[in-house]
């Protein structure tokens, strides 16, 4: 485990590339496509710190983890960072000597099923089988959410999501509980997405985080301004109305490159490697994605939204 400021940054460099705890494979997350490239707004997260840390977005070595081992795989300091569909939560942070950077994506848990089923409500779900991932929180949050409404599923576990995904669609489950964003990708693998239906009802709240150990402080810095760049970047472009300001935005950042560890290139190369918040999420859940996974919370807090860019000044 490595220990004192900027270590982890040295560490990086001299290796030549950021180390990424991902998900074993979820599309619009962090997915590889036919030739090996990692896809998805997490693997674009962790492109965007390369970018910064390195000067390469491409320098990332992809850690394809089971939910169970993700911020284990961090701790034992086998990984520079985990952005891989994560929950920032008080127990995770209270119990695990990691730190949670910025949440890169608002999400809830909710149920993927099948249409010729009739459900529209998860209470119809009472007394069935339901497919979850181990080592997530998604067995509590059935309980915690059937059990105040006086009714219980059945969660049957499995060790990755294609594992869950194929329990589900061969039959041995009435669903699929996911956090409702990676159910548009699991969906959209199907053989004929157009049978199955997400369910409205989210039954709980997932910000999904960029993690990274507690003890550099100077690497927990460059990861969540990194992230916020990514957000203020959009923001100035809404505010300005124009594509250039973006660039301003990134030249702001870029002069406090140096205190971070950083040069004032920074934040460009972040621009020109994966763009602003609002083309990583439009390239890899909306229309362009062909999941048209809507922005909702993820929307900047001037559109209706919970992302709210702190300043760069």
């Amino acid at each position: 485990m490595t220990t004192g400021a900027q270590n982890t940054l040295d560490a990086i460099r001299a290796r030549g590339a950021v180390r990424a705890v991902v998900s074993q494979g979820i599309r619009g997350l962090s997915l590889p496509d036919g030739r090996g490239a990692w896809t998805g707004l997490d693997a674009d997260v962790a492109r965007a710190v390369a970018a910064a840390a390195v000067g390469d977005a491409d320098a990332v070595e992809w850690l394809p983890t089971d939910p169970a081992e993700r911020l284990a795989r961090l701790v034992s300091g086998a990984a520079d960072v985990a952005t891989c569909n994560l929950s920032w939560t008080l127990g995770r942070e209270a119990s695990q000597p990691v730190l949670f950077a910025g949440v890169t994506c608002y999400d809830g848990e909710g149920f993927l099923v099948r249409a010729a089923d009739g459900v529209s409500r998860p209470e119809q779900l009472d007394g069935l089988r339901v497919a979850t991932q181990e080592g997530t929180t998604t067995a509590g949050n059935l309980a915690a959410w059937f059990g105040a409404r006086g009714l219980r599923v059945e969660p049957v576990a499995y060790p990755t999501p294609a594992e869950a995904l194929a329990g589900y669609a061969e039959g041995a489950c009435a669903a699929y509980v996911l956090d409702r964003i990676a159910l548009a990708g699991a969906r959209a693998t199907l053989p004929r997405p157009e049978d199955h239906t997400v369910l409205e009802t989210a039954i709980s709240r997932e910000p999904m985080a960029l993690a990274v150990r507690e003890d550099d402080p100077a690497w927990f810095r460059v990861c969540r301004w990194v992230l916020q760049f990514l957000v203020a970047a959009e923001d100035s472009v809404h505010e300005q109305g124009s594509r250039t300001a973006a660039e301003g935005a990134a030249g702001l950042a870029g002069k406090h490159g140096p205190a971070l560890g950083l040069d004032e290139d920074w934040a460009h190369r972040v621009l020109d490697a994966v763009g602003t918040y609002g083309d990583v999420y439009e390239r890899n859940l909306g229309a362009a994605s062909g999941l048209g996974v809507s922005r909702g919370a993820n929307a900047l807090w001037t559109e209706g939204g919970l992302h709210y860019p702190l300043p760069l000044h």
